[in-house]
């Protein structure tokens, strides 16, 4: 079967649905599925020259797999990238990139706002291997200026950020990177690119937990990075390596979900924000932290470089006896009843969490209390239920800690 060629210039709708589509001679609509560990050859002599790379061709799936791949073309098209490479995680593309890019004696400057797991990779992990890291706040440029050394080959944001949706400046600190010679790295998962185009704004090198929106079900596990040929290239020599493999039933489950996530994403990011608005109005509440407030400190930024503000928000509370604490989160968390408690977040399902003691539970207390992970802070991932439904089950929270609604 010919495979007929795309236009040029389409939109990111278009891109989620078209490309990546693998021409078979069944003539399937819908991508197959390649559920098999290895692949046959007509002759030794194609196979040696397959594994030597003289003949592109499949492989063997944990590095040459055609749903994956399909998974792999769609989401480059997406960022905007050359090239994307596939893991079974998000934290396995975080880790496999360094690891892949850096060497010991190298330095990664990172905005303190950061997932909890990526925060004990740099003071358990990457410690290990000479691998050292400098943490600095994501709106202070000055102080990711000052934070660089001849040694700092790389810089790591998530933005918005986990669990707070602080936002950095991608070009300015784009910028930053290029003059002293170092990439940039955005974690893009709270926004994917249907609302914020990293590679286009400067970053060199794009992650994904493929687990969030991208999948946007709570289904399976994966993980990506996007960005140009070269780097690329050596993160995949890596992946054949230590074999950190997405599955191609994941991968296939994926490119579904990447279907429908221009469509999903509006409708989190409207229901997200009229929340968040909501919120900022109640008893009990002490801050709400959403990009796609005013009052956000990020907010100019935010507007800026994202056409939508995405689904995460966390709010900080207080109970009618002027308690701010755990116990005061943690009643507002159980009065729920529509909300799911669970640290995923991505889901159509609206989940709800407290981030002191699940996504950054490991995370030492100094370094907590820098980043605002407080005690009291609730984190909120706002699904596609019912508005009023949602509002509702908020208001039963704001109801256990002593208030009226």
């Amino acid at each position: 079967m010919t495979k007929r060629r795309l236009p040029e210039d389409l939109s990111v709708e278009t891109l989620s649905v078209r490309t990546g589509q693998l021409p078979t001679d069944e003539q399937s609509h819908s991508e197959p599925i390649f559920l098999t560990s290895s692949f046959t050859y007509d002759s030794a002599a194609q196979a040696a020259a397959r594994f030597g790379g003289e003949e592109p061709g499949n492989i063997y799936s944990r590095f040459t797999n055609p749903t994956v791949r399909s998974f792999e073309q769609r989401l480059a098209a997406l960022e905007g990238g050359e090239r994307c490479v596939a893991f079974a995680s998000g934290m396995a593309a975080i880790t496999c990139t360094f690891l892949a890019l850096l060497a010991p004696g190298d330095h990664i400057v990172s905005s303190r706002s950061v997932f909890g797991t990526t925060n004990v990779l740099y003071e358990k992990y990457l410690k290990k291997f000479g691998i050292t890291t400098t943490l600095v706040d994501i709106g202070d440029l000055d102080a990711w200026r000052a934070a660089i050394t001849p040694q700092t080959r790389a810089l790591f944001l998530e933005t918005p950020s986990n669990p707070l949706a602080e936002v950095g400046d991608i070009a300015a600190l784009s910028e930053i990177a290029k003059e002293r010679g170092a990439l940039l790295i955005v974690d893009n998962c709270f926004c994917t690119p249907a609302l914020q185009k990293p590679i286009a704004l400067g970053a060199d090198l794009v992650i994904h937990s493929a687990t969030k929106y991208l999948d946007g079900q709570g289904r399976c596990l994966g993980g990506a990075v996007v960005g140009s040929d070269p780097e690329i290239s050596e993160v995949y020599g890596f992946l054949r390596t230590a074999g950190a493999t997405m599955s191609p039933f994941n991968a296939w489950v994926f490119l579904k979900g990447l279907e429908t996530l221009s469509l999903r994403m509006k409708a989190h990011s409207e229901q997200a924000l009229d929340l968040a608005q909501w919120l900022e109005k109640q008893p009990g509440i002490e801050r709400v932290h959403y990009c796609g407030l005013s009052s956000h400190p990020q907010y100019d930024t935010a507007k800026r470089q994202q056409s939508a503000f995405g689904a995460v928000m966390s709010f900080s509370v207080k109970d009618s006896d002027g308690n701010a604490d755990r116990q005061a989160a943690w009643r507002f968390i159980d009065a729920t009843q529509i909300m799911s408690i669970t640290a995923n977040l991505g889901d159509t399902k609206t989940t709800i969490t407290h981030p002191a003691t699940t996504t950054h539970g490991r995370v030492a207390a100094e370094e907590k209390a820098k980043a605002g992970v407080t005690e009291n802070l609730i984190r909120v991932a706002v699904g596609l239920e019912g508005l009023e439904d949602l509002r509702a089950d908020l208001a039963r929270g704001i109801k256990a800690l002593g208030y009226e609604v």
